[in-house]
């Protein structure tokens, strides 16, 4: 799923296929707002229509590099733009550059517009406490069994939960670390959350 430029602008169009069943989600930037189509139904957003764009990092076991925009409308409704696009069932391609571009010009427009969206970036705040509280007991039991294992001379039980717990790190800590809570401007969109 190749991204189009239908506005002469770059980034002024997107679109990919959030699954192998159904046709893709087409998304245009527009002088009068965002246009989409999502399978059998379309709209327009007024840029001055949209109270919320939420940015975060989602990989998925088929694409570890994978980012997400939530557009909230005032009236209701949400719509969730991904940066990867299934390409066969064990195929899952990045679209970073248009997804990239796409973001962008998407919140150059809304601020040309003088748009009040509020913008934030990452998980929730309740989610990411309870993200941390988690991560904080785990390190707590495996801390635990590090030094049961050392006690007893079980070194090769040492040597895989030191190899797990690196693993864990290298995996959970990039989500963890792209994910903190934070509200940031139209000028200013976390680079990290963008590929």
């Amino acid at each position: 799923m190749q991204v189009s430029d239908t506005q002469g602008a770059p980034g002024a169009s997107y679109a990919y296929k959030a699954s192998l069943i159904g046709s893709a989600h087409r998304f245009e930037l527009t002088d009068a707002g965002l246009s989409w189509h999502i399978g059998g139904r379309s709209g327009l957003w007024r840029y001055d229509e949209i109270s919320a764009v939420r940015l975060s990092f989602r990989p998925v076991s088929m694409q570890q590099h994978r980012f997400r925009a939530d557009v909230s409308r005032s009236g209701g409704g949400r719509i969730a733009i991904l940066s990867t696009s299934w390409q066969t069932a064990a195929l899952m391609a990045p679209q970073d550059n248009g997804f990239r571009d796409f973001i962008i010009e998407f919140h150059a427009r809304m601020a040309k517009a003088g748009s009040r969206a509020v913008l934030t970036a990452g998980l929730g705040r309740n989610t990411y406490a309870a993200v941390l509280a988690f991560m904080a007991v785990l390190t707590v039991a495996m801390t635990g069994l590090l030094v049961r294992a050392l006690m007893i001379g079980a070194f090769a039980g040492a040597l895989f939960i030191l190899g797990f717990a690196a693993l864990f790190a290298w995996q959970v800590g990039g989500f963890v670390r792209r994910n903190q809570p934070q509200s940031y401007s139209f000028d200013r969109v976390p680079r990290s959350l963008l590929p």
